[in-house]
């Protein structure tokens, strides 16, 4: 898959929200807008403004939301806080884990200054309790397809939390995934509630 911003496309443009497919290797822009999302709104001679409800990495390729009116963004992030709004990752490990499906607890810590999350032994200044629930798809030549949904949505926290049981993603260079193409981390699912009650689903 090439890394362009040419390749964003538009899943569904609601008069309150708009949902995208963001490609690996685009970043957001400093307010968390990524500048061909509003490309494509000028492009349509649109010109509302934007706001993320959350967020992908660079690397990571996949459904995306972002709220076009400030009652829509504090209606999603509620759903957000409140676990309404659920998003679901495929990912490649490095390996295959003992269990089938389970759930991965840790603390975790992000150095702003490296970009970069480590789990922490106990609680502190800037640790955050994390969680995500994994069940395996099949394995595959490097290891193994999981299906993964976060319980909580903290900076490269399915990296981190795989990585740190010996099961880094395939492509993960920051965490130690073995070498390929891209990060092999999609978010494939988004389900979550309009601002009108209707309930939403998209897949990639």
């Amino acid at each position: 898959m090439k890394n362009t911003e040419t390749e964003l496309r538009v899943a569904r443009l609601a008069p309150e929200y708009i949902v995208l497919v963001k490609p690996c290797g685009v970043s957001s822009g400093e307010d968390g807008v990524m500048p061909a999302v509003r490309r494509l709104l000028d492009e349509r001679g649109e010109k509302n403004d934007l706001y993320p409800v959350h967020r992908l990495d660079r690397e990571t390729e996949g459904l995306m939301v972002f709220a076009r009116t400030k009652e829509c963004a504090a209606f999603l992030s509620e759903q957000i806080r409140c676990g309404g709004f659920e998003k679901t990752y495929i990912a490649e490990l490095s390996g295959v884990p003992a269990e089938e499906e389970g759930t991965l607890r840790d603390l975790l810590f992000h150095d702003r200054k490296r970009n970069k999350t480590y789990v922490a032994d106990r609680p502190r200044k800037g640790v955050k309790e994390a969680a995500l629930h994994y069940s395996v798809i099949k394995e595959t030549e490097n290891g193994c397809l999981v299906r993964v949904r976060l319980e909580t949505g903290r900076t490269h926290q399915i990296r981190v939390q795989f990585a740190s049981r010996g099961f880094p993603l395939v492509g993960d260079r920051k965490y130690g995934g073995p070498k390929a193409d891209r990060l092999r981390l999609t978010a494939s699912e988004l389900r979550f509630t309009a601002p009108d009650g209707e309930k939403t689903e998209f897949r990639y």
